[in-house]
């Protein structure tokens, strides 16, 4: 299957979703985001236009829903010149829609993407839609949304650099596609030399490639559209470094319910890979099924041969005031699963660091496909298990990860596990499992009790002292070592557990059942002490 059959696939999908959807007293179909009635509508009318013997309803009534809601969404935008919000759209359209106030989010994301659909389907508008469009696409560019200093590199910052380029070139407006040009090479040039301050972020990074993308198929500047290739090139590159069979491995600086502990947006990789099943829940749609961009074969390479097992070292440069600090990831990747995380704890947004995982690829079990502990930052729900705190020192090497716990008296003394769901052997302090072709041991420095959930295991564990140590293993790897079933792996894993400490020094130490010699240890005035086969970790060899 082509790209362009995997685009297709999933632009019928989507229409079939929308055809579906009932729409409400306001002539849309939600009013939690108005982002998604674009997008919905959008997939339905390039269904009906482009792909409708695949359709299974009537394509004409399809097209014609398809402008209502379009049009709709397009009369929900500000068009007084004079107020603060103009060129803008609200978000949250409750409880209604024609009183909604005005957001800054929507056009920073759906303004370039209505451009990109103007400019491919307006020949298929009636006279009402081109009006439409053509009214709210002068009044983003009137807006000057995009007119923001470049500070942060981060996701806000790609969209407007996008945005400057396509509305400078759409508008005839040198001055600011010129300002795009050159905010595009300071981009580049910024991640290039300290990396992606957003390390493994979702849906964020996937704003990075769309708005690149767009600029890239709608600008006709040669010069600016080899730039574009170059920055997408190494966005693409960038992905590739985690990616195993539709999932992201590895620490993660932000992430939306739908990624963690589950990767969900997966529509992008889809469509560039298309080496796992696509799946029926599709949380963000955006536009991956209209936009994209060929990798490159490193790229590809990296991402689809995954045969021998790699170790991913990558230095992230974080401003901290008008300073930097530098972050060290590491991920272990294999065909069968991954294991990795980021060494240091940084504050990010809402706690929502995604600090270590073992990742296993999508499809190979019902749920999740995410395996990790941690302490919770506040109160927990089984419905959304991110948001960790501070309190957790880590060691990674290959496929084992070992993490402490030294939980303030004040705080919660609970730290949580999620696993994806398999028949868990529950042993004293070990938990023993099969996912796929991987072995799984889990030992738990205190007691724990387990509870199944419809797609999960969640694993709690009390203590203000506590830790976690994880490792597993292909079955061929196992066999390497003499252990030619799961049973054999069970006996010897629980044969093989760490030894922990809680008196002066707060340590555990572990062999694999490679023969590594992995140690932590806290002392008490909360100082780690890290070591690999009595080294300690340092950071050679690590790259931007």
């Amino acid at each position: 299957m082509s790209f362009q059959d995997r685009k297709n696939e999933i632009i019928c999908k989507v229409a079939i979703l929308a055809e579906r959807q009932p729409l409400l007293s306001s002539r849309l179909w939600f009013h939690n985001d108005i982002r998604d009635n674009f997008y919905y509508a959008s997939y339905l009318f390039a269904a009906a236009v482009n792909e409708p013997d695949r359709l299974p309803f009537e394509p004409d009534a399809a097209k014609k829903t398809a402008a209502a809601v379009l049009l709709e969404v397009l009369q929900l935008q500000d068009q007084n010149p004079n107020s603060e919000t103009y060129g803008h759209w609200p978000l949250n359209l409750e409880p209604s829609p024609r009183q909604a106030k005005p957001h800054v989010l929507p056009v920073e994301l759906m303004g370039s993407l209505m451009a990109f659909f103007a400019a491919n389907y307006k020949s298929h508008f009636d006279k009402y839609l081109t009006a439409a469009f053509d009214a709210a696409l002068t009044h983003i560019y009137r807006s000057n949304f995009y007119r923001v200093p470049m500070h942060h590199f981060n996701h806000h910052e790609a969209k407007y650099t996008a945005a400057k380029l396509i509305f400078g070139q759409l508008f005839e407006d040198a001055e600011l596609f010129e300002d795009g040009r050159s905010s595009l090479q300071r981009t580049l040039a910024h991640i290039q030399k300290q990396g992606m301050s957003e390390y493994g972020c979702l849906p964020w990074f996937w704003h990075w490639v769309q708005a690149f993308t767009c600029a890239w198929q709608m600008t006709d500047d040669a010069s600016v559209n080899k730039t574009l290739g170059e920055m997408l090139d190494f966005l693409w590159n960038e992905r590739a470094a985690f990616y195993l069979k539709g999932t992201w491995a590895g620490t993660h600086s932000r992430g939306l319910r739908h990624d963690i502990p589950l990767d969900g947006n997966v529509l992008h990789d889809y469509v560039q890979f298309g080496d796992f099943k696509l799946p029926e829940e599709m949380p963000r749609t955006e536009y991956a099924g209209f936009l994209y961009y060929a990798a490159p074969e490193t790229a590809r390479h990296t991402a689809l041969n995954r045969n021998e097992p790699t170790e991913v070292k990558k230095t992230i440069t974080k401003p901290a005031g008008a300073d930097t600090i530098k972050l060290h990831s590491y991920a272990y990747i294999t065909a069968d699963f991954a294991a990795g995380g980021m060494w240091e704890r940084h504050e990010e947004f809402d706690n929502e660091q995604h600090r270590w995982d073992f990742t296993f690829p999508l499809g190979r079990q019902a749920g999740i496909n995410q395996a990790y502990f941690f302490h919770p930052s506040g109160a927990y729900s089984n419905d959304d298990p991110r948001h960790q705190s501070g309190h957790t020192e880590v060691l990674y090497h290959k496929n084992t990860i070992m993490a402490l716990y030294p939980i303030p008296e004040d705080k919660p003394n609970q730290i949580v596990g999620v696993l994806p769901k398999t028949d868990w052997q529950q042993e004293q302090n070990v938990l023993l499992g099969q996912i796929g072709h991987v072995y799984c041991a889990v030992y738990l420095m205190q007691p724990y009790q387990v509870e199944l959930l419809n797609d999960r295991c969640t694993v709690t564990s009390r203590g203000s002292r506590n830790g976690v140590v994880m490792e597993v293993m292909s079955d061929t790897a196992a066999a390497r070592l003499g252990l030619n079933s799961f049973e054999a792996f069970a006996a010897e894993a629980k044969r093989n557990h760490p030894v922990w400490s809680s008196d002066e020094s707060f340590s555990v130490q572990y062999t694999t059942l490679e023969q590594a010699k992995l140690r932590i240890s806290i002392d008490r005035y909360g100082n780690p002490d890290k070591r690999i086969n009595e080294r300690p970790i340092n950071f050679t060899g690590y790259s931007l």
